[in-house]
Order: structure tokens, then sequence, then C-alpha cells
């Protein structure tokens, strides 16, 4: 094909994408009717998902399709960390609580990393440059609204000091994807991850959003 595989996963996935980025939790939590608490438990529901990812690192590492993609750089287990520290207090790991539908996105994610690794490189790239790109829009707007210090605990997911250059970082990435080493099937099936990923993200927000409707 003469689409490259990164412009067809973005194209193809925008109805996806667009859906999770107007949720009407993430609307209010960025216009500011939700309270900190929300936020938190947000920022509660990532490190589940994240776990997930970062939990199949090791076991893809060497994989030719997926270890490609595995970058020090983005790991965020420790900066979700620190800002739940921060959040929920020393003893937020045994506060913190995943969501049916949180459980049910990290459940996919780690099948994937069992059973199917380019699966697995379908939500690292929803996640991950989603985080480089509208995550640095929420993290302003929480700085902004509940005065977390800049770049500070809090906000601290956001924030990816090994990362010099997102542009740049992002260009790379998608020549990755461009190159990534499976058939045209295969990458079609890539693209359908893709839009469950979206699809279970969006089903976090709807969760959240029910959980804090009284409050909106």
């Amino acid at each position: 094909m003469d689409t490259p595989f990164s412009t067809l996963i973005r194209t193809a996935s925008h109805e996806q994408h667009t859906e999770a980025e107007t949720s009407t939790f993430m609307g209010d939590l960025l216009g500011g009717t939700l309270g900190v608490d929300a936020y938190t438990r947000y920022t509660e529901q990532l490190w589940f998902v994240y776990r997930a990812l970062e939990d199949g690192i090791e076991r893809l590492a060497d994989d030719p399709v997926a270890g490609p993609f595995l970058r020090a750089e983005l790991a965020r287990l420790p900066e979700l960390a620190r800002d739940l520290a921060h959040l929920r207090g020393p003893d937020w790991r045994d506060r913190v609580t995943a969501l049916p539908a949180t459980q049910a996105y990290a459940e996919r994610i780690a099948e994937c990393v069992r059973e199917w690794p380019a699966g697995y490189v379908a939500h690292h790239y929803t996640r991950y440059l989603g985080d480089l790109s509208g995550g640095q829009i929420i993290r302003d707007k929480a700085e902004k609204t509940w005065g977390f210090a800049r770049k500070g605990d809090g906000v601290r997911f956001y924030v990816f000091e090994g990362v010099q250059n997102p542009a740049a970082f992002k260009r790379q990435y998608r020549e990755l994807l461009d190159a990534i080493a499976v058939d045209e099937l295969e990458r079609q099936r890539v693209v359908a991850e893709c839009k469950r990923a979206f699809s279970l993200n969006t089903a976090v927000f709807a969760a959240l959003g029910e959980e804090f409707s009284s409050a909106a």
C-alpha cells in the first residue's frame, strides 16, 4: 500500500479517538466542573492500565514486532506511583481500586502481551502517543485548576523527562509503525485493535462519568 501504516492507523481510528477525547467525564474534568477527587480517581485507573502495559515489557523486549516500541523513556509507572502517593497518601497501594471497565481494559492488554504482540502495539500506540500529545493539555489544566506544581507531584505522569524533543520522538515512533514487521492482513487486525483500545478507554471514561455524575 502507498499509504504509510502510521497514517492508516491514525485515520482509521479517528472516530473512536474523537469519542474518547470528547467524553462527558473528560469534558467536565478539563472544564473545571469536577474536583480533584475525580482527577485522582482517573489517575488510579491509569495505574492499572499502565501496570498491564509495562508488566509486558520484559516478556516482549526481544519480540521482533513489539520489541522496537519498548522505550525506557516512556515508562510511566514510577511517575504514577509518585502522583498517587501525593494524591492518596503513602498507603495509596492499599486504597486504589479498578473500575470494572478498567479491569476489562487491563485484561485485554495482558491478553495481548501473552498471545499477540502486534495487538499489544496497538495499545502501546494509543496510550503513549496520546500521553505525549493530548496528555499535556490535561497536565496544564490540572496545574492551573488544582494548584499542582508545574511538572511536579500530581502531574508527573504527563512529564516525559527522557523525551527531549516530543515532536521528533513521535516522528520516530510513526516510522516504527510504518516499518512494523507484519503482513497486510495483520496490519488490518492491528487497526481493529487500535479502535478497540480507544473504545476500552472510552468505557473507562463512561464509568467515571457515572461515578461522578452527581458532582457535575
